[in-house]
């Protein structure tokens, strides 16, 4: 599914206008994107949490040439599933 798919199914779902729904998913993602950058968490209770991973600093080597290189700490997003969504896939 895709973001044109997502804002038709949520269009249909709630009964709004495909421009209404994209605003709506728009401004979710934007709130999970904005509390992200402060480093906090979004949790959706049964469906699941977005938070901030932290990777170390560490040495890596380039398959290529066999150099070793340094590979800077970086923090990435990260999503763990809840309960009710791991049971609806099973």
């Amino acid at each position: 599914m895709n973001k044109g798919q997502l804002v038709e199914f949520i269009a249909d779902k709630v009964g709004s206008t495909k421009a209404d729904a994209e605003r709506m998913l728009e401004a979710f993602m934007e709130a999970v994107t904005e509390t992200l950058k402060k480093e906090d968490s979004v949790a959706l209770t049964g469906f699941g949490a977005f938070s901030i991973s932290h990777r170390k600093a560490r040495t890596a080597r380039n398959p290529k040439t066999g150099a070793e290189v340094k590979v800077p700490a970086t923090k990435a997003p990260k999503f763990k599933a809840g309960k009710k969504l791991k049971e609806a896939v099973k």
